[in-house]
């Protein structure tokens, strides 16, 4: 997953998306299975603008908001990026960080990269992997939660529900870092930035035919808000302030406060 330092560019899968590089008669509907996984850094760094920056920041964030005697959460971990942004930031006595994703495939390399990352550094956070479901998952108390580009794979009529989760387990003092493709309520500017984000997945290697095939797998299962959206529903939940801290196209993560 992009967004790993230099220093652990070694231990994580170099292998290129070829996933949509040659014509498919049916286009599946996209999964995290064993072959995206093994091509998710590659995948993830040429299809979202910013990605390296908003992860290794969330870490930088987390430094704020990150409190002893608390979890912090990396909910829908992937690859475990975040999570690593965040031991290498947040040195806080008595916390955790608990890493949660519902794709064996992906926990089973998160384990691998978290491992080569202990072997690396010192005085880590401790960790915990977790493969389960987060809308079932019971939260401890928290001071940091990341749901990184994983709430927009949520089922809408859900997401208020699991905001609300996160909001009542978050401390006082404590955040939610939210980061999710957008779209746009005035069609010229959703146009625009959507050709825009095309142009960068062009630029960044993509044919026309892995664009094409890979936005029919994934519009089903991908479901995007626009910015009012996202702001209504976190303050529906309880949160009492959202910020854009980032926006790279229709790219952005926000932090909500409790």
């Amino acid at each position: 997953m992009p967004g790993f330092p230099d220093q652990c560019a070694a231990n994580v899968s170099k292998q290129p998306d070829r996933i949509f590089a040659q014509p498919l008669a049916q286009v599946p509907d996209f999964v995290f299975n064993e072959d995206v996984a093994r091509v998710f850094p590659d995948m993830i760094k040429r299809s979202v603008p910013g990605y390296p920056t908003i992860v290794e920041n969330i870490g930088v964030l987390a430094g704020q908001f990150a409190q002893p005697h608390s979890v912090l959460y990396d909910l829908g971990s992937s690859l475990g990026a975040v999570t690593q942004a965040l031991r290498r930031h947040v040195q806080i006595a008595d916390c955790q960080v608990i890493a949660v994703d519902n794709s064996p495939a992906m926990v089973e390399r998160c384990r691998e990269y978290l491992h080569a990352q202990d072997a690396m550094f010192q005085e880590l956070l401790p960790v915990q992997v977790l493969e389960a479901d987060i809308l079932s998952l019971e939260l401890q108390p928290s001071s940091l939660v990341a749901l990184n580009f994983t709430l927009q794979f949520i089922q809408p009529p859900q997401r208020l529900e699991l905001l609300r989760k996160i909001r009542q387990a978050l401390i006082p003092g404590g955040a939610l870092i939210l980061s999710e493709k957008l779209q746009f309520s005035d069609s010229a500017e959703h146009e625009l930035l959507t050709d825009l984000h095309i142009a960068f997945k062009r630029a960044n290697g993509y044919s026309e035919l892995e664009i094409a095939q890979k936005r029919s797998a994934i519009e089903k299962v991908m479901l995007p808000d626009s910015l009012e959206q996202h702001r209504e529903r976190l303050l529906a939940a309880g949160f009492s302030k959202v910020v854009v801290w980032f926006q790279c196209l229709n790219f952005a993560s926000l932090i909500a406060l409790p």
